[in-house]
């Protein structure tokens, strides 16, 4: 895989298995990025369902200044902050269906006890101190491409990097996890 710019060239060029595969490859862990941002899954899946929406009809042009993945969490991230500033107060009901649906996604995702303990402290964190995390360990996006989704300089990204690495663990160690390298 190149990261998704063929498939999304192909797309481009008229074949839709290109969006398929982009949606297949990157949803996932756009869910989980955007969860950052919102703290709510079922929004998360929402602002993803529209970032996808977004590539397939308004087609953002892919200079190829930075990876596709890059390109695609900017486009994340920027509708992240457009959801925030229009966000309105969940009810009742769609709370519990908020903790059912973060409950459901969590088990299909974090299958083991290590897993469920580094995600929750990730939670615990400042927003972008799991992001950056999140960017940098689970969807290996380098320094650089990071500091572009998120909008600041490599040198930003790697003071929060390691500032958010300390975050972390001192988070698991509340939690007694024992740890090799975190």
């Amino acid at each position: 895989m190149d990261n998704g710019e063929s498939s999304y060239r192909r797309y481009l060029a008229g074949d839709d298995n290109g969006l398929v595969e982009i949606i297949r490859d990157y949803k996932d862990g756009l869910i989980f990025f955007l969860k950052g941002y919102t703290k709510n899954i079922l929004a998360a899946e929402e602002i993803c369902e529209d970032v996808f929406v977004k590539l397939a009809v308004i087609k953002p042009a892919f200079l190829g200044n930075s990876s596709f993945k890059t390109f695609l969490y900017a486009i994340a991230r920027n509708a992240a902050i457009d959801f925030k500033k229009k966000r309105v107060p969940l009810s009742v009901e769609e709370i519990g269906e908020v903790e059912n649906g973060e409950r459901s996604l969590e088990d299909e995702y974090i299958r083991e006890e290590r897993k469920i303990a580094v995600h929750r402290a990730l939670d615990k964190l400042k927003p972008q101190y799991g992001r950056v995390l999140w960017l940098t360990y689970f969807e290996e996006l380098s320094n650089k491409e990071t500091a572009a989704v998120m909008g600041k300089s490599v040198h930003s990204i790697e003071t929060l990097i390691y500032r958010a690495r300390n975050a972390l663990k001192k988070e698991l160690e509340k939690e007694g996890f024992v740890y090799e390298n975190v």
